[in-house]
C-alpha cells in the first residue's frame, strides 16, 4: 500500500470513526469514565438551593454575604488501547478482515478520548511487544495511531497476551483506561490480567469471525494456519473433526469471558461482520 492508498484510508476511517465518536460515543465515554475526583475551581454568591456544606466561610465573612465553593471534576485521563496484530487478525469470511474491525473500534476509542481532553497511547502486540505509542493529547496524536494500525508489519504472527499485559504493567505506572483488542485466540493469561486488572480499569473486546467457531462442510480442503503460516489437509467432512474445531473455539471463548470476570474487567464480543455500535454503547451505559 503506497503512501497515498494510506492516507485516503486514514481518512475514511477518520471520517466514520469521529462521527460515532461526536455524535454517539463521547458523552456515553465521559459518563463511564470519572476522573481521579473534584477539584476546586471558584467561589461564587450563594444561590438557592446549593449545598450549604460548601459555604467557603472565611470570603463569607469578608463579605458579610455568602459565598460558596465551587468544583470541577478532575477530568484528564489516559486511554490505552492494546491491538492484537497477530496473524489471525488477518482472517475474514465476511465484508471485513477482523484487523479491520479491531482498527475501527480502536479509532473510535481514541477519538472519544480526546473529545474529553484525554491523553491516548497505543501497544501493538503478537507474541512480542511490536509498537508501543506512549499516550499524547490532540488529532495528529490520534491519526497517527490510525496510520500505524492501518500499516504496521509485524515481525511475527504469533500470539502472547501474557507478554502484553506485563508490558503493560511495566510502562504504566499510573492507573489508566486499557481496552485490549483481540480475537483471543491464547490461553495461561489469567495470572498477568489479575495483575492489570487490580490497577487499571481493563476492558477486553474480543474480535470474531463467524467461521471462527464452526467450520462448514466442504470436503477436503487445505487450511492454512494464519500464525504459524503451515497449510494442513482438513476433512471438513467429518463430524469428529468439525465437533473438534468448534469445542477448540468453545474453550478459548470460556476462558476469555471466565478469566476476564475473575480479574473484574469488562468483556465486549463482537462479530467482523456485524455492526459494533450497539455493543459498544450497551457496555458503556451499563458500566
Amino acid at each position: 500500500m503506497n503512501t497515498s492508498e494510506i492516507l485516503k484510508k486514514v481518512r475514511k476511517i477518520e471520517i466514520k470513526t469521529r462521527r460515532l465518536s461526536d455524535h454517539i460515543f463521547s458523552g456515553e465515554y465521559h459518563s463511564s469514565f470519572k476522573g481521579r475526583g473534584m477539584t476546586f475551581s471558584e467561589v461564587r454568591q450563594y444561590q438557592y438551593g446549593d449545598d450549604i456544606r460548601n459555604i467557603d466561610w472565611n470570603v463569607t465573612a469578608r463579605y458579610n454575604e455568602p459565598f460558596v465553593k465551587v468544583f470541577e471534576e478532575e477530568r484528564e485521563l489516559t486511554l490505552l488501547l492494546m491491538v492484537d496484530i497477530s496473524g489471525s487478525e488477518y482472517f475474514g469470511t465476511r465484508k471485513q478482515f477482523k484487523r479491520d474491525t479491531l482498527t475501527e473500534i480502536a479509532a473510535t476509542l481514541a477519538f472519544s478520548a480526546i473529545q474529553n481532553n484525554d491523553k491516548v497511547g497505543l501497544l501493538l502486540f503478537t507474541d512480542t511487544i511490536e509498537l508501543y505509542i506512549p499516550p499524547k493529547k490532540g488529532r495528529s496524536h490520534v491519526l497517527r495511531i490510525i496510520r500505524e494500525l492501518i500499516e504496521f508489519e509485524p515481525q511475527s504472527k504469533k500470539t502472547n497476551i501474557t507478554q502484553a499485559l506485563q508490558f503493560l504493567s511495566g510502562v504504566m505506572k499510573k492507573k489508566a483506561i486499557v481496552f485490549m483488542l483481540s480475537d483471543f485466540m491464547d490461553t495461561n493469561y489469567e495470572h498477568a490480567l489479575k495483575i492489570v486488572g487490580k490497577k487499571h480499569d481493563l476492558t477486553g473486546i474480543r474480535i470474531y469471525d463467524q467461521h471462527d467457531a464452526k467450520i462448514p462442510n466442504l470436503g477436503l480442503v487445505p487450511i492454512v494456519d494464519a500464525e504459524t503460516g503451515k497449510t494442513h489437509l482438513i476433512n471438513t467432512a467429518s463430524k469428529r473433526i468439525r465437533r473438534n474445531y468448534s469445542a477448540f473455539y468453545q474453550q478459548q471463548k470460556t476462558y476469555f469471558a471466565q478469566t476476564f470476570a475473575r480479574s473484574g474487567a469488562g468483556i465486549i464480543s463482537v462479530r467482523n461482520d456485524q455492526d459494533y455500535v450497539k455493543q459498544l454503547l450497551g457496555y458503556f451505559k451499563n458500566k
